[in-house]
């Protein structure tokens, strides 16, 4: 995320464009400019775009997936009033900032300083928690230096005084010591804090018992104990036997007393006589006994790079913090008590119950201390009302970040930005919707409606009609995706978008389009084929469960954030039937789960494909190979002798030879952030000229060489290749997962995770599969509505083939298309945990328990 404040310039009079009519714009007395003027826009697939943009509304800006929507909002705005303002800084300051590329624009007027919310943002470390990404344990600590009773070096408590924000020193009434009131920094676990023990982080990896014998069927002479063997101590079996262990009888036969010397024996050294198992050298030597769990603590202080952790790290495991319970703080710092308890307890809280706690603190303390203890109080509470409007009531301060789901960490943002309460700022927002039920997108939009009445602008791109209704202004672009997009469609308020005929997301704002696609099945029907039955105890804040799901149907699970959703599918569902295929044990909170008949369990996330550039549409579908063969077979080909290896980009002797097959060449730009460019050689197609000179001819007498391929999106392919059956067949695949505007060489990190999530589908379609569960993670990330009709077919192709589908899913589309429905909630973290209903669409809306039924 980036963020900047410049002071805007005084601008001329500007003429406004006579296609913005009526009270779009804001009347301002100064002469201000009223809209962001684009002019030639040509980032990725814009076709020279030219659009106004109003300032100090909200803008939404609508479109099919691929059709423009982030190149406009991102590539062009945001890049532009991004790099702007660092263009007025230092060269030495500019190199330590991210830096957006100058868009491929002719001309972008009156851009104010941008600030983007990206879609996905980045997973924090272990050191943050909910409490520090909000700051509200800035204003708790602040709490507990101030206002808290202290303790003395004897024990006793000491009353809340103004001294301690005097400064003045104080004086236990008990023992008469001096007593340090801790500031807010000693009560910080990044800072002095900290637990000695864990760091202030909360947790120790200790060694893991369990993994030091995986099988003991076997004897310590055939390998029992796994640390002896990997990590270089293989002498220690012989050492073992001299300590009186017997090695030549499966592990889990020898007495209580031998299995405690194996895991903690002492360190003694003892006289061996020893053979290779190389060779057969043999010898006498004096070795010191070292025993499992020495083995691995000892190969752990020794761990210099990421290979060796790797050996050591499948002995160990993560646990609390023994001193500080998870805290991590200092036990000076969990002292100072308010209310009557200590910081770490506060931090455990969910939100909504420290709002009510801190209600509370100023009437808990003397009177003159009451003034200083509202201001405090008020600060925390002016934070928090944002983050419990967005939802997140449910979270406690302690919340490690990195467990928080992206929706949660983007409305984090979000809550953040609105309380800079900054003014003249473009707010980018990229799909501020991910991970909503309907109920909290009415804090979302009061939200954007705040940073409208401070004075500045937002960008809203979305799919969501609940959340684009509030817009002031849409631009829509399309037709299509990719080389079919990239043009404005329409633009206008509400209304306008409506009626204009050309508009794609209008009838979906209208609530005119027929949402219902798919055949309802009669609630007698539901568990014809079938169910799969789970019953867990309690795990987080989810409640013991009995869940019954119909085989091969298509079930949603949906609910407000927090309500468990996650947990009950990923955290105990997959687990357990993971765990029951590979003949383990259930993991320990799922009591029971009956899934006859089920051999394979997928996972179908939005997680990125690929992690470089080298990984490509073609190569994850499985056509490049195929391809290649096909190459290989060509007169040019084999006049030339060269072989299918040949025309791979990453190892063939046709690799573009300058940026290595991979598209693209990064320049040291001295004092400057590395720029990528297109490969000045190849022009981004990877391949060396040599390859375009070797042609595949088709039936239709038409003939196009490897690279021309990779260059063409799927639908154009399609065509390219009629008379090739398997990679016909493979590409109908991807075009039918709503995928046909995908070029061939497009590199599978790029992609959304709604492409990412179709594309992994591509394997599956077309079997049989009424032995599988295939689990979807909120699949419409990304999705335009009429996206969502084609990922509904999908389902439907699966259900077709027998496949059990199980979607976590807020989109009620596709709730309303559910075969089956379970309900989670009511509310978040302890207020949910529950199955609040269940039943098909119709017995949803009618059930009153149900949240998500009254916006069904």
């Amino acid at each position: 995320m980036f963020f900047c404040i410049i002071e805007e310039e005084s601008t001329q009079d500007n003429t406004q464009d006579n296609s913005y009519t009526g009270n779009v714009f804001m009347e301002n007395s100064h002469n201000e400019p009223k809209y962001i003027e684009v002019r030639g826009a040509c980032v990725h697939n814009l076709k020279n775009v030219n659009v106004n943009v109003p300032l100090h509304q909200i803008v939404g800006i609508a479109g099919v997936s691929g059709s423009g929507k982030s190149s406009l909002a991102l590539g062009v705005l945001y890049a532009e009033g991004s790099r702007r303002y660092l263009e007025s800084l230092s060269t030495y300051t500019r190199r330590r900032m991210t830096r957006a590329a100058k868009a491929q624009v002719d001309e972008v007027l009156y851009v104010p300083a941008a600030l983007a919310l990206h879609q996905r943002p980045g997973i924090p470390g272990i050191r943050s928690t909910f409490g520090t990404g909000t700051e509200l344990l800035n204003s708790l600590r602040l709490m507990y230096s101030r206002l808290a009773s202290h303790r003395c070096p004897n024990g006793h408590y000491v009353p809340p005084t103004l001294k301690v924000a005097a400064e003045q020193e104080i004086i236990c009434p008990e023992c008469g010591e001096r007593v340090h009131a801790p500031s807010a920094e000693q009560l910080a676990f990044n800072s002095q804090g900290a637990c000695p023990k864990c760091g202030g982080t909360g947790s120790v990896r200790t060694v893991d018992l369990d993994s030091l014998v995986p099988d003991d069927s076997i004897s310590i002479d055939e390998g029992a104990v796994a640390p002896w063997n990997s990590l270089m101590w293989s002498l220690m079996t012989d050492v073992c036997r001299e300590m009186g262990v017997r090695t030549d009888i499966p592990f889990k036969d020898l007495t209580d007393e031998e299995k405690d010397i194996v895991y903690h024996g002492p360190a003694e050294k003892k006289h061996i006589f020893y053979k290779a198992k190389k060779s057969n050298q043999a010898g006498e030597l004096d070795f010191t006994y070292y025993n499992a769990v020495y083995t691995v603590e000892n190969a752990l202080a020794k761990v210099k790079d990421e290979k060796g952790m790797k050996r050591v790290e499948k002995f160990l495991k993560e646990e609390v913090c023994p001193e500080c319970g998870g805290s991590r703080l200092s036990e000076a710092a969990r002292a100072p008590k308010l209310c009557g308890i200590g910081l770490a307890e506060a931090c455990k809280m969910t939100l909504k119950e420290l709002v009510e706690w801190v209600a509370h603190v100023p009437e808990s303390l003397p009177k003159e201390m009451r003034p200083m203890a509202e201001s405090i109080c008020e600060s925390f509470k002016t934070v928090a009302k944002r983050l419990m409007d967005l939802g997140l009531s449910y979270l406690s301060l302690d919340r490690a970040a990195a467990t928080l789901s992206t929706g949660e960490r983007q409305r984090m943002q979000l809550a953040r930005a609105v309380r800079n309460r900054t003014t003249g700022v473009l707010y980018v927002l990229d799909e501020p919707s991910i991970g909503l039920h309907p109920s909290n997108i009415v804090g979302l939009n009061a939200v954007m409606h705040d940073l409208i009445k401070d004075g500045n602008s937002v960008l809203l791109v979305d799919h969501d009609t609940q959340i684009l209704s509030e817009a002031d202004w849409v631009i829509e672009m399309g037709p299509e995706a990719g080389a079919g997009g990239g043009y404005v469609i329409a633009e206008g308020s509400i209304p306008q978008i409506i009626a204009n005929k050309n508009s794609m997301i209008g009838p979906f704002l209208a609530k005119t389009k027929d949402l219902r696609i798919r055949q309802p099945i009669a609630p007698e029907e539901l568990f014809a084929l079938g169910k799969l039955h789970l019953s867990t105890d309690r795990i987080h804040t989810v409640k013991p469960l009995e869940v019954d799901i119909p085989k091969g149907r298509l079930t949603v699970v949906t609910g407000v954030s927090g309500s468990g959703k996650t947990t009950m599918v990923l955290e105990s569902l997959i687990p357990g039937l993971q765990a029951q295929l590979n003949g383990e044990h259930l993991p320990k909170h799922v009591k029971d789960l009956s899934a006859e008949g089920i051999a394979h369990v997928k996972l179908i996330d939005a997680s990125p494909i690929g992690i470089n550039v080298r990984s490509t549409v073609a190569t994850y579908a499985n056509v490049h190979d195929e391809l290649r063969k096909i190459f290989a077979r060509t007169a040019d080909a084999k006049n030339r002798k060269y072989k299918a290896g040949d025309f791979s980009y990453n190892t063939g002797k046709l690799k573009c030879p300058v940026c290595d097959g991979t598209g693209q060449i990064s320049l040291d730009v001295q004092f400057l952030p590395d720029v990528d460019v297109p490969c000045p050689e190849c022009n981004g197609s990877r391949y060396a000229k040599e390859a375009w000179e070797i042609g595949y001819e088709n039936k239709q007498g038409n003939r196009y060489s490897l690279p021309e391929l990779m260059e063409m999106d799927v639908n154009t392919a399609l065509q390219a290749t009629a008379d090739l059956k398997v990679v016909h067949q493979r590409l109908e695949v991807l075009k039918n997962l709503g995928l046909g505007y995908l070029t061939l060489g497009e590199e599978t990190p790029s992609l959304s995770g709604g492409e990412a999530q179709r594309l992994k589908l591509a394997s599956e379609m077309g079997k049989g599969q009424s032995d599988s569960v295939f689990v979807f993670d909120e699949p419409t990330i990304g999705l335009h509505p009429l996206d969502v009709q084609t990922l509904l077919s999908v389902f439907d192709a699966l259900v077709d083939n027998g496949a059990t589908v199980l979607v976590i899913e807020h989109d009620l589309d596709v709730i309303r298309n559910a075969d089956y429905i379970i309900d989670m909630g009511p509310g978040g973290g302890d207020d949910g945990g529950r199955v609040i209903a269940t039943g098909t669409p119709e017995e949803i809306v009618g059930n009153e328990d149900s949240v998500t039924g009254r916006y069904l």
